[in-house]
């Protein structure tokens, strides 16, 4: 006969050391004895996420919130209830964790400030639930500040980094990169000394990284995620988030042209994480659709970016490129366009070069100066590294089309010089491979150097050939009007002044009116009613 009290104590001591699959069987051997109260019941839950048996956590969660509820364990059962929330958002399970989140916020009602209602803030936070469901609102900035002063002294320090986390990404999301990494850096601090649940931790870890990748800023990246990657070692080898840093140092690896094994590897680790957190995942499979586009597999790029569609991320720019790269430029620019229209003003940016590539490619330089120049503005304004290589290579690649070679070289030499800091040796290839042309166009010989050190990359990393794909501007436009035109007259005919044009489409008043005039001049009219008049008859 078992001695269920030895189990137990087994059970809780192999807890305690973080050795999850011990404490797995001897947790689930003692319940098979209707011997585990709430906590005990709680831990064989956690045991399991960590082991990255999430629909097992998931089921022993709910049957812990049925206990503390039959209980009446307010506390205990709101507690569960956000655990539960979290891991379903992070599934991709938003109505059900939004739910969730609701039944601990009627838990929590008559209950004094203390840190599930900060983990409650914080969700809500990022699910955009002030402010007209604006994420990183602030208003959830504000409410996460207040809760500082009004929990108890041994929930101050994770309070602390739960609104320090909100702030930054409330900071970040308006353009001020300074006050957002410094708050996102203070929290991570935090977070990788144990002051947060490591549920909740690793959550957070997870969005300072994607903020960095979003951001270009891959020094940072990197930097977090080897802190990450230590903060999950105490938690074991088969901890759930080993397979989370594995992802994201092999995006960073994939980033740098340190292709070997990294196809393989991506492909293991998304595999093991789609159970678990599917975004991450996603973000993984893109990865690998890129490495295989830039290795010249155009199949195996379209499973992998099929994978992360299915996993909820949107595979732009790269599915878009692979239609480009294959002289499918028509559905290149309409997969792109879809992609640009959904995505607020920041996850544009990723897009904006690709665009202009694509633009050029349909002889659209108007398109393509335009995205440019919100390339900049962006860049501008949060000036980290990728951003601003990004926007040079991008400029560069527009006054090469505008017949303007000496300007089009300082840019790409900018573009070249940021890429070898950020150590991306494809990108560095593929603007050799531009300063080539560039060369090529005014008949100077020197771009055979600039040719030879592309292919040198290229050979090296093992990717394939990089051609130009820039299409000479003809001598008129398309008729009657290039997309921007027409997106810009299609909104005057409806009404809408220069600024909200402006607004609606991510350029200057003066932007617009300068496209206002061209269209005007196509078209053979003289007013803006007039213009308007040709919309509604032709469209």
């Amino acid at each position: 006969m078992t001695d269920t009290s030895a189990v137990l104590t087994d059970a809780r001591q192999a807890f305690a050391r973080r050795e999850w699959r011990r404490a797995r069987d001897a947790f689930a051997a003692a319940r098979a004895d209707d011997a585990l109260g709430a906590a005990d019941l709680r831990a064989l839950a956690s045991s399991q996420w960590w082991l990255g048996q999430c629909e097992d956590c998931i089921d022993l969660l709910d049957e812990t919130f049925r206990n503390q509820r039959a209980a009446q364990d307010a506390i205990g059962a709101a507690h569960t209830a956000l655990t539960l929330a979290l891991l379903r958002i992070t599934r991709g399970e938003v109505t059900v964790g939004t739910a969730w989140s609701r039944r601990a916020a009627r838990l929590l009602e008559d209950v004094p400030p203390r840190m599930e209602h900060a983990y409650l803030a914080y969700l809500d936070a990022s699910l955009g639930m002030y402010d007209d469901g604006e994420p990183w609102s602030t208003g959830s900035v504000a409410r996460l500040a207040a809760l500082i002063d009004l929990v108890g002294d041994d929930d101050v320090a994770g309070v602390s980094a739960l609104a320090a986390v909100v702030a930054g990404m409330h900071d970040l999301r308006r353009g001020d990169p300074e006050s957002g990494f410094a708050h996102l850096d203070e929290a991570m601090l935090s977070v990788t000394s144990g002051e947060i649940e490591p549920e909740w931790a690793g959550d957070m870890l997870c969005t300072t990284i994607h903020t960095c990748h979003e951001l270009a800023d891959f020094g940072r990246m990197a930097d977090w995620t080897r802190a990450t990657e230590r903060w999950s070692a105490d938690y074991g080898a088969d901890a759930v988030y080993a397979g989370v840093c594995r992802v994201h140092r092999l995006e960073l690896q994939s980033a740098e042209g340190d292709w070997a094994g990294a196809e393989d590897a991506l492909e293991r680790a998304c595999a093991v994480l789609e159970r678990t957190d599917p975004w991450v995942a996603g973000e993984g499979w893109y990865a690998l659709g890129e490495l295989r586009r830039l290795r010249g597999d155009g199949e195996g790029a379209r499973r992998a970016f099929a994978l992360s569609r299915a996993a909820g991320i949107d595979p732009s720019p790269g599915e878009a490129l692979l239609e480009l790269s294959e002289g499918r430029v028509e559905p290149a620019w309409a997969s792109l366009s879809a992609s640009l229209a959904g995505r607020d003003r920041l996850a544009r940016t990723r897009l904006l070069r690709a665009g202009v590539q694509i633009a050029l490619a349909r002889r659209d330089a108007s398109t393509a100066d335009d995205l440019a120049d919100e390339l900049e503005r962006t860049a501008r304004e949060y000036g980290t590294e990728g951003f601003r290589a990004w926007s040079a290579h991008a400029r560069g690649m527009v006054l090469l089309a505008r017949g303007r070679p000496t300007e089009a070289l300082a840019s790409l030499h900018e573009a070249l010089h940021l890429f070898r800091r950020l150590r991306l040796r494809w990108e560095q290839a593929h603007v050799l491979t531009w300063i080539a042309d560039v060369h090529a166009a005014t008949g100077d010989v020197a771009g055979a150097q600039a040719r030879a050190d592309a292919e040198a990359i290229v050979a090296e990393i093992g990717a394939r050939p990089i051609a130009s794909l820039l299409a000479p501007e003809t001598s008129g436009p398309p008729a009657p009007l290039t997309v921007r035109e027409a997106e810009i007259l299609a909104l005057a005919a409806r009404g809408a002044a220069n600024r909200d044009i402006a607004g609606e489409l991510f350029i200057s008043e003066k932007t617009v009116g300068r496209h206002l005039a061209n269209i005007y001049l196509k078209l053979g009219v003289s007013s803006r009613t007039a213009a308007a008049a040709w919309w509604h008859e032709h469209r």
